[in-house]
């Protein structure tokens, strides 16, 4: 029955970290004009309510990892980290310019490329020029990113004496055969050994990212790496499909041949073998593709129906406001979206002439934002419903009507006026968003977007 469901089921569709998804943003009625007024209004309205996020794109990496999708630079030349940093607090300056009060930042994220490529004495002058006009709410989170071979104890030392408390580490598989497809030799003993460096010097959040239907994996190496992963219990995990798309990412993804990966068969059983072996200790689902201890805060968050997700995955909590600095950052306003420019050279020149470095975006309508609202409770909550006015849209019957086959299936219960996933109906939650998506049914790609969904 699963495999059926799979076949039925996997076809290409968005990861929704957004709606609109960005193929469907509208340059046509954007401008960066338009976007610092949507960031101003939401500013205004939540700031001293909620604060800010910010995410921080470090770009930089000593080697290519064939699996990644981020935008990076691959580099051995580490004098490139301090006019980026610099270039990063220009960034910065430019948009706290166009506040009338100090920035109340509630989370702080550090992604990449690799964070750990830069130096923990260049780490913390980022940090202290981020929060030299800033002010930080009484609850805050900052995290990063760490790559098992380069992040150090001066490193974790220095981040921690700075406020950054959680800590991910990519991990992907143990095997070294699938290690080597990927170009990401990283032994067991080094994620061994950075998980406990974190937590002797004081992080309460240890992450774990690991993936399945990587090139020749196998169930037995997802076995081997959920095991050896819970020998170490991070307290949470991202458990994630390989996103396979080298017509995107070009020939970072094509060291391998496709023949190499698994079946969507395979992956499907990759999946529940390790979602029922995180389960046997105690790991609870989040959303999609994540799972976290009870102690967690992601899982707390959940339980408290307060989880959120935006263009980092999932967080334990909403900001309405999101400013992406660097390189190929998005920001959200709520209101709008808008992404930095992809090229570190055109980043440059566009801050040296006093510019944000935004080269597109999508400004909300107000069909956008309530699709957007059905989404995020169906990513965040597996349910949603259109119990008053402001959450009903046209199309809302004929997205019902679309359903209905998944109701047949058991993936869904469609009641009066609500949808709620139902667990056999939880993988295939991408699906289900499909159907709110008019944006999507409107218009189908001429070309591939998206990976598959299964």
């Amino acid at each position: 029955m699963l495999s059926s469901l799979v076949n039925k089921y996997n076809v290409a569709g968005p990861r929704y970290t957004s709606y609109p998804t960005v193929p469907y943003w509208n340059d046509n009625t954007f401008s960066v004009r338009k976007w610092q007024e949507s960031l101003v209004k939401s500013f205004q309205e939540s700031n001293l309510k909620e604060g800010i996020s910010l995410y921080i794109h470090l770009p930089f990496c000593e080697s290519l990892c064939t699996f990644c999708g981020c935008n990076k630079r691959i580099t051995k030349q580490h004098n490139v980290e301090f006019p980026y940093i610099d270039a990063v607090l220009k960034e910065w300056k430019l948009y706290r310019s166009f506040f009338n009060e100090k920035p109340l930042i509630k989370e702080l994220h550090l992604g990449g490329g690799t964070p750990t490529f830069f130096s923990p004495e260049n780490l913390k002058r980022l940090i202290y020029g981020i929060l030299e006009d800033s002010e930080l709410k009484t609850e805050y989170e900052f995290s990063f990113e760490g790559h098992p071979n380069s992040t150090t104890k001066e490193h974790l030392q220095a981040l921690y004496n700075v406020g950054f408390r959680r800590v991910s580490y990519g991990v992907q598989d143990y095997n070294p055969k699938v290690q080597k497809a990927i170009h990401r030799i990283q032994p067991f003993e080094h994620v061994k050994r950075v998980t406990e460096l974190a937590r002797e010097i004081g992080y309460t959040s240890v992450g774990h990212d690991i993936i399945f239907g990587l090139p020749f994996q196998t169930l037995e190496h997802v076995k081997e790496t959920i095991l050896k992963t819970k020998a170490l219990l991070p307290d949470r995990l991202a458990f994630y499909s390989y996103a396979h798309v080298p017509w995107i990412k070009g020939n970072g993804q094509r060291g391998f041949k496709d023949s190499d990966l698994p079946s969507p068969e395979l992956k499907r059983q990759q999946y529940e073998i390790g979602k029922q072996l995180l389960a046997e200790v105690g790991y609870e689902e989040i959303g999609m593709d994540h799972f976290a201890l009870k102690t967690d805060t992601l899982y707390q968050s959940m339980a408290l129906e307060k989880l959120h997700r935006n263009f980092m995955g999932y967080t334990a909590s909403k900001t309405q406001a999101m400013i992406g600095l660097g390189v190929s950052s998005i920001s959200d306003s709520w209101y709008g979206f808008a992404q930095n420019v992809k090229d570190i050279e055109s980043y440059y020149d566009l801050l040296s002439e006093n510019k944000i470095p935004v080269y597109r975006g999508h400004i909300l309508n107000k069909e956008d934002l309530i699709i957007r609202k059905h989404i995020l409770n169906l990513m965040c909550q597996f349910k949603t419903s259109w119990t008053i006015d402001e959450l009903y849209f046209n199309e809302l019957p004929d997205v019902i009507i679309e359903l209905k086959e998944m109701e047949k299936d058991k993936l869904i219960i469609i009641g009066e006026n609500y949808v709620e996933v139902t667990e056999k109906g939880r993988p295939f939650v991408r699906n289900i968003c499909m159907a709110f998506d008019v944006l999507l049914k409107r218009k189908q790609p001429e070309t591939k977007l998206f990976s598959m969904t299964v």
